[in-house]
């Protein structure tokens, strides 16, 4: 078999269509779960003059200022920009180690590292457009602490795409990509981890626990997300679009405003300031990614078992 038709296999394999879908609905289950932590987080970040509380205090306030319902605000643009870009991350990861990882070779670190960071890259030029979308819409309506901050009015995830190329131009579907291409090392660290811990927790055979997986994902998730935090507040606050820099254009100036964030943040809040929001951040995304890879690997488990099917990856 030619090294060709091998990587054709390996694009069109049903095994790796299995863990593409997998990955999308554990995301989307454990998202559900989980998704007033992630309120608060998108508020604590955007909303400079929000006071960093405790989460359950944020979530107090946001119910009872905005309802009990706005907890959940934003939430079918955020499942379905989350489902399409987990299907895009697994089909891809997945891809590329029935490819890179074929025959007596074994998966290393090195190389979960890499098709992480591949995998990401390819997500994110292909899915910012929706998180841009599903940021506004998510923030839409809110009760801002900063008064420079304005309401938007978008009537959907359609109305939203064509109101954003219609008055900011295409190319604003796609702000944040700098830092968003930057934060790549955060699934692909992720990913690193949660191969690595589970490879030495299933050695000789031994069969993981659901707990056990719980466990790695959670550790996993918060080791990347803790490192790459910063950067994901500037992407936030970037994909918001009330964001003017210097109005400077293409990679420069992605990379000015970036650096701009960095520095006037750290003026107005101290280097801490970076980390604004990050209990709600690890609440919600360690408890979020370690639920998922728990349904993650009970659906493909279930899945290759009904179809009889010994998965190869390893």
């Amino acid at each position: 078999m030619t090294q060709s038709s091998g990587s054709a296999i390996g694009l069109l394999s049903y095994e790796t269509l299995v863990h593409a879908v997998a990955g999308a609905m554990g995301s989307v289950t454990a998202m559900t779960v989980f998704f007033p932590l992630d309120t608060a987080k998108s508020r604590l970040q955007v909303d400079e003059k929000r006071k960093a509380k405790s989460t359950p205090i944020i979530l107090a306030e946001i119910a009872k200022e905005e309802g009990l319902l706005s907890l959940y605000r934003g939430w079918f643009p955020v499942i379905s920009s989350l489902c399409c870009s987990n299907f895009v991350y697994f089909y891809t990861f997945n891809t590329l180690k029935r490819v890179m990882v074929a025959g007596p070779q074994r998966s290393r670190p090195g190389k979960d590292l890499l098709m992480g960071v591949i995998s990401g890259a390819v997500n994110v030029i292909l899915t910012t457009p929706m998180w841009v979308v599903n940021t506004r819409l998510k923030l839409q309506g809110v009760k801002f602490r900063d008064e420079d901050l304005h309401q938007t009015h978008y009537k959907g995830i359609f109305d939203a795409f064509s109101q954003i190329i219609a008055n900011e131009g295409v190319g604003a579907l796609w702000n944040g990509l700098l830092p968003s291409l930057i934060l790549v090392m955060n699934p692909a660290l992720q990913f690193m981890v949660y191969e690595a811990m589970k490879r030495r927790a299933g050695k000789g055979g031994k069969r993981i626990s659901s707990a056990e997986i719980f466990l790695i994902g959670a550790i996993a998730k918060a080791i990347a997300a803790t490192a790459t935090y910063p950067l994901q507040t500037v992407q936030a606050i970037l994909r918001f679009g009330q964001y003017k820099g210097d109005g400077k254009g293409g990679l420069l100036g992605s990379l000015s405003n970036v650096i701009t964030l960095f520095l006037e943040r750290i003026k107005s809040h101290g280097v801490l300031g970076l980390y604004k929001g990050l209990e709600a951040k690890l609440l919600q995304t360690v408890l979020t990614a370690a639920l998922m890879f728990v349904v993650y690997e009970k659906i493909t488990a279930a899945t290759f078992n009904v179809m009889g099917i010994k998965p190869k990856l390893k």
